[in-house]
């Protein structure tokens, strides 16, 4: 007999376990949230969800009070309201509400429940906010005035990337404050720069490092000839910004996004596709070094992810020595554009190009800040955009992006294959390297080229612990391999590696969980939209589509446009020019995240 909950007089079945907020989002019933995060964040701080229950004395926090048969709610009394916006306009009071400059304008939630609580910001136009203080990183900023205290950052730092880099801070009770360590910048505090509490902060307290400024400069500087390039996801999610579904196929938007990027006056469009069909190559072969002339110690890593690889440095270096060499496809690709594509085909001085990067990943811009991020005296890459803050581009522009007209890039390095797409969900560098190793050491087709065993983007997997192992037979020898993402399971990764319990000889590290399809730099959505897991595989579904429907060639090691820079510049793979310009070392960085 199923269980039976009234809200507001009216009878809702409801299953064991669900809280009153579930039935209530279940049936579409209002009921407002701030410090609320499924399965993250519900502790009921904020109290703006509160509801009342017959035989309660006091109110209870929906969020997280267990539904029970025969209980009665009623979500809109009189008692409910005025509580609430009491609660609201005491946060109001401790907020800047300088919404014009705020990174997260058109997009606030904080916001938002203000107006649907029919609250004016008006008498709060001119506070400075509890904390008037800014922490500016390299890849991730904090806004103190706008942070309302709601603790979901606080909870995504401890459970998803599980650095707990912010921390809050109530010394005498009177005061609180959430901040990395006191007088350090996120980097220092140990932050591995994933945005994912950029991603999941109601306010603008939370936002990336702007690179929009220095890209407009670029673009209007008549001396720099400024070539772009976009990473996988980015194609997966761009459209959400202008009203597109999530999970749109990339073939809708794939070709608008090259002419919205023509139309901003990039001189030249490249793609990290590219990139990622001419990282498999190397990194392929590296692991094939390693496995059959023992040239490095397995497992070998993968290195794409610029999360994992602050991760790695300050939480686990006696591992780096597993770490491939090989830079991440975009660093790749603004190596080549100012060596090269300058030299062979641009015909420019490299000290005339400036390369920008499009990318889901916050990490991003602290990876081309990296000192050994350059050769030959030139920065691999000279900017980085998010998703979102290309979408701003185009908006500020008023490009009419839905309307677009497809355009194709004509640069050799904007031709890529359907291994070089599925880079941008977890498991998806994991099954670009096998299709190329197993061809390349067996001498042999693949029977089928879909490793669906390593595909982790998928919420069923992200419930599991967001690890996903699998054996792949490669000629006489069983490779085993395994696909972790999102720092809770790279730390439970690194603890089953020490324990020596299980073999491996392959793993793909990503940062953020589900890859980079949830990246820290994509757009904004919330959890009561849609699970934040169903919108990795949602996305991810999309570029898998690609691959198989969409793109002529799925294989790394067959891309036309690849193999002609080995010709003509690189030589062999992982040869002298190859790892000069191609692959890179790193090192233990101390943090200061006591």
């Amino acid at each position: 007999m199923a269980n039976k909950i009234t809200i507001n007089g009216k009878q809702y079945s409801f299953t064991k376990g669900q809280t009153i907020l579930d039935v209530c989002r279940a049936n579409e019933i209002y009921v407002p949230t701030l410090c609320f995060l499924k399965d993250i964040n519900e502790v009921g701080f904020c109290r703006v969800c509160v509801v009342e229950v017959k035989g309660s004395k006091d109110l209870v926090s929906s969020c997280n009070t267990k539904a029970k048969a025969g209980m009665e709610v009623v979500t809109d009394s009189e008692q409910v309201i005025e509580s609430r916006k009491t609660t609201l306009k005491l946060l109001a009071e401790n907020h800047n509400f300088d919404c014009v400059h705020c990174p997260k304008f058109g997009k606030c939630e904080f916001l938002k429940v203000l107006t649907e609580n029919k609250i004016s910001i008006a008498p709060y136009r001119n506070n400075p906010g509890r904390h008037t203080e800014r922490i500016e990183g390299i890849g991730i900023c904090q806004d103190l005035s706008k942070c309302i205290l709601c603790r979901r950052c606080v909870s995504v730092c401890a459970k998803i990337s599980s650095t707990k880099t912010l921390k809050f801070r109530d010394a005498n009770g009177l005061d609180p404050i959430v901040s990395p360590n006191p007088g350090f910048t996120f980097e220092d505090a140990g932050c591995i720069d994933c945005g994912q509490c950029i991603k999941e902060c109601p306010t603008g307290a939370l936002y990336e490092t702007s690179h929009i400024e220095r890209v407009k400069d670029a673009l209007a500087d008549p001396k720099k000839f400024v070539v772009v390039q976009m990473a996988p996801a980015v194609r997966s999610a761009l459209g959400e910004e202008f009203g597109f579904p999530i999970g749109t196929p990339v073939k809708d938007i794939q070709g608008k996004m090259y002419r919205a990027l023509n139309d901003l006056g990039f001189d030249d469009i490249t793609d990290t596709n590219w990139g990622a069909d001419l990282t498999i190559i190397e990194e392929g072969t590296e692991f094939i070094n390693r496995l059959t002339k023992g040239t490095g110690p397995l497992p070998m890593f993968t290195s794409c992810s610029p999360g994992w690889i602050r991760y790695i440095e300050q939480y686990a270096p006696e591992f780096l020595p597993n770490l491939s060499s090989a830079k991440s496809p975009h660093m790749m690709v603004g190596a080549m554009i100012k060596s090269y594509y300058a030299e062979k085909i641009l015909k420019k001085d490299p000290k005339d190009i400036y390369v920008v990067s499009i990318m889901p990943c916050t990490a991003k811009k602290y990876e081309i800040a990296r000192p050994e991020m350059e050769n030959d005296g030139y920065r691999n890459v000279d900017a980085v955009l998010t998703t979102r803050e290309l979408a701003k581009m185009i908006k500020e522009k008023k490009i009419d992006f839905a309307k677009l007209e497809d355009y194709k890039p004509t640069s050799p390095l904007a031709e890529f294959t359907g291994a070089g797409t599925i880079f941008g969900a977890t498991g998806g560098v994991m099954e670009a390297a096998l299709r190329s190793v197993y061809e390349i050491v067996t001498g042999q087709d693949l029977p089928r080229l879909e490793f669906e065993g390593v595909r982790g983007a998928t919420s069923d997997d992200a419930a599991k612990g967001n690890i996903k192992e699998a054996s792949v037979k490669v000629g006489d020898t069983t490779v085993n391999v395994a696909v972790v993402h999102g720092g809770a399971a790279i730390k439970e990764m690194i603890n089953i590696l020490k324990e020596g319990k299980k073999q491996y000889h392959f793993i793909e590290f990503m940062g953020c969980p589900g890859g980079c399809v949830n990246g820290g730099g994509q757009p904004f959505v919330k959890d009561e939209v849609m699970n934040r897991f169903e919108v990795a595989r949602r996305r991810a579904k999309a570029l898998y589509d690609q691959d198989a429907a969409d793109t002529p060639l799925r294989k790394s090691h067959k891309n036309a446009s690849v193999l002609k820079a080995y010709e003509d510049f690189l030589g062999e793979p992982n040869g002298h020019t190859a790892h000069k310009y191609l692959h890179t070392t790193y090192s233990e960085k101390k943090s200061n995240n006591a």
